[in-house]
């Protein structure tokens, strides 16, 4: 029997741990809205709660980020879901604003540590776009789904919050096709240092604004369609429904499309038109502008976010950027609701859409930067260059047509092993050398 393991069955666990993971962003326009109707709170102290729900996400992802190895997949995975379910419950039974707040720390932490696992596992794929792209699907499918249920149930702050810890449970069962770490494994852990540094840096940097100027809007959405276009909560909700339905399609072009235009072209173009999809949708003043602007916008967001985990996920293949790029993405997610809140109060939501989109347009240039730079380095330099030029460097980057024993973009270069050569007066002639053939033995 092959010692291998399961892949699909650890694959479908990774994708529901990701859908987990990052559902509580992608429902954060309802959170923050039912926590302002239910908790009688403020735009901006409900915008503040689901930032610090956000900011307990991104802080248990660089905790991990270096010590998620010895920890273990499926022990740290239970680990977040448990934290999910204790933590959006507590806060779903109780309308005391404080245990709210506390019960979402909790719950951010957990969905940080869900993301976290799901990150470095999509990183050990064979084609990490892919694995990105299906956990991204499936998310903005459950999203979607709840989108077009929670208008119908009762008011109040505890179904949202209720729906992520139910997801947390429900995703439980599938940790067991996670690996466990043994005591062998931890010992074995690897210590090196992190490859592409700079690379990693840069697009760390980057996505952090990014996703601050994207989830500054998704948070007071829902407020932009109520107040500034005069909707009612149910026509936002199927806007927001259909809007995650064009993610899936987009998400799933993206799939399809793969690697053939690489990265940088859509992480570099599709940011520029998310920047208009960002200045048409704060400026929405009815139903016509609000529906294209979000729908439009959030058929592109998923898909340039693929590319970037997939990008992330090139930089190492122990899956370390991939962790610190999406903890950097949580911290932008983190910091979005309370400036996107603070810039609607001030400058109001054109005013507020406007700067945002300077913001995409400005930090689209180091990530595309980045992404050609990584994405044209050769696997091998020396053998590239001298055997394929840059058709060789294109099919060294394509998951699709690189067998599992050839290392994947952005992996650390193979060491060249020298062999000694007799100098002197057992100076070998130069026929003694021949090309090495498989028929050759010893």
């Amino acid at each position: 029997m092959s010692s291998r393991p399961r892949v699909p069955g650890a694959l479908v666990a990774l994708v529901a741990l990701f859908t987990a993971g990052y559902l509580a962003p992608y429902l954060l326009p309802t959170v923050v809205g039912r926590l302002s109707a239910g908790l009688g709170l403020t735009p901006s102290q409900a915008g503040l709660v689901g930032s610090v729900l956000l900011l307990g996400s991104s802080c248990a992802g660089f905790a991990l980020a270096a010590r998620g190895e010895r920890i273990g997949p499926r022990r740290a995975a239970r680990a977040g879901l448990l934290a999910m379910a204790v933590g959006y419950g507590s806060a779903a039974a109780t309308d005391l604003v404080p245990l709210v707040v506390a019960g979402a720390v909790l719950g951010g932490l957990g969905s940080g540590t869900a993301t976290a696992v799901a990150a470095a596992g999509i990183a050990g794929q064979r084609d990490p776009h892919r694995a990105s792209t299906l956990g991204l699907l499936s998310v903005s499918a459950t999203a979607g789904a709840l989108y077009l249920t929670l208008p119908h149930l009762t008011g109040g702050h505890a179904p949202p919050l209720l729906a992520i810890a139910c997801a947390a449970a429900l995703v439980w069962p599938l940790t067991g096709r996670l690996p466990s770490a043994t005591r062998g494994n931890r010992q074995a852990a690897p210590t090196g240092t992190l490859p592409h540094r700079r690379a990693g840096a840069v697009l760390a940097g980057g996505i952090l604004c990014w996703s601050l100027a994207q989830n500054a809007l998704w948070g007071v959405s829902g407020r932009i369609g109520l107040a500034q276009a005069g909707l009612s909560e149910v026509t936002v909700g199927a806007v927001f429904a259909v809007a995650l339905g064009a993610g899936l399609v987009g998400v799933t072009a993206a799939g399809a499309l793969g690697s053939r235009l690489g990265r940088a072209v859509p992480i570099g173009v599709g940011t520029v038109l998310i920047a208009g999809c960002v200045l048409l949708s704060s400026s929405a003043g009815d139903l016509a502008s609000f529906a294209t602007g979000e729908i439009l916008w959030n058929a592109l967001y998923p898909v340039v976010l693929s590319y970037l985990l997939g990008l992330a996920a090139s930089l190492d293949p122990r899956g370390r950027w991939a962790v610190l790029v999406g903890a950097a993405s949580s911290l932008g997610v983190a910091c979005g609701p309370v400036t996107g809140s603070l810039l609607s109060e001030e400058a109001g939501y054109p005013g507020m859409g406007a700067t945002l989109c300077a913001l995409l347009l400005l930090v689209a240039i180091p990530m595309t930067a980045v992404a050609r730079h990584v994405s044209g380095r050769p696997l091998v330099p020396g053998s590239v260059r001298r055997r394929g030029g840059a058709a060789g460097a294109v099919l060294a980057g394509t998951a699709a047509a690189t067998p599992p024993t050839v290392p994947q973009m952005g992996a650390s270069e193979q060491e060249v092993t020298p062999i000694p050569v007799p100098v002197g007066r057992r100076r070998l002639a130069k026929s003694a050398f021949r090309l090495a053939r498989p028929s050759d033995r010893g």
